[in-house]
């Protein structure tokens, strides 16, 4: 894979709440006299907060968990060299109210585009992460998937009609925020994300 082909992907990983130490290599800088956190790409090259959902990567367990919690369950899909990975880190995930958002109404499970880590689906069948990015269609980075609030009966449905919507490519703060606000407020049931963001303001 060239540079530019890493640069147009890209991945993360992570590991259940609670059971695995996670090492973001976060730091907390004053910047204009506020404090913002500024994650370090780990060994893996990928950035990552250190609020990510910690997983057995078993995804009904993850559904089922965010739920129990009043959560909602979203993947992150990044990968090595990704610019907008980056700039989602180190912009997006910055801005204080927009982490503080996340943080209060979702589980994040970030995964590696090309990764081979073994995840179970909801259907139980395990696959490497690269290979679930496949089933699922996942092409570009970042692509965050979002999932309904509750696991009942998701494992009998295709895979894309598992999601309640995804977000494929870089967002800009505002919009990024919407896209989360968006579904918290389940109002995918009602329309477009369009729409949503033209009656919204």
């Amino acid at each position: 894979m060239t540079d530019t082909q890493a640069s147009r992907m890209h991945a993360p990983l992570f590991s259940r709440r609670g059971f695995l130490a996670l090492t973001s290599g976060a730091a907390v800088v004053a910047a204009g006299g506020e404090a913002r956190a500024e994650p370090a790409p780990g060994e893996d090259g990928l950035y990552h907060e250190p609020w990510f959902l910690q997983s057995f990567l078993d995804l009904r367990e993850d559904l089922e968990s965010a739920a129990a919690s009043g959560k909602r369950l979203v993947i992150m899909w990044e990968l090595r060299g990704c610019p907008y990975c980056r700039e989602t880190h180190l912009v997006n995930f910055a801005d204080e109210a927009i982490a503080s958002y996340i943080r209060d109404n979702f589980e994040v499970l970030q995964l590696n585009l090309i990764g081979s880590r073994k995840v179970t689906d909801f259907d139980k069948q395990e696959l490497s992460e690269k290979d679930l990015a496949q089933k699922y269609g996942i092409r570009f980075t970042p692509t965050f998937q979002f999932f309904p609030p509750q696991a009942a009966g998701i494992e009998a449905k295709e895979p894309m009609a598992r999601e309640v919507t995804r977000a494929p490519g870089y967002l800009k703060p505002q919009h990024f925020l919407a896209m989360f606000r968006f579904v918290r407020e389940r109002a995918y049931e009602r329309g477009s994300f369009r729409e949503f963001l033209a009656t919204s303001g």
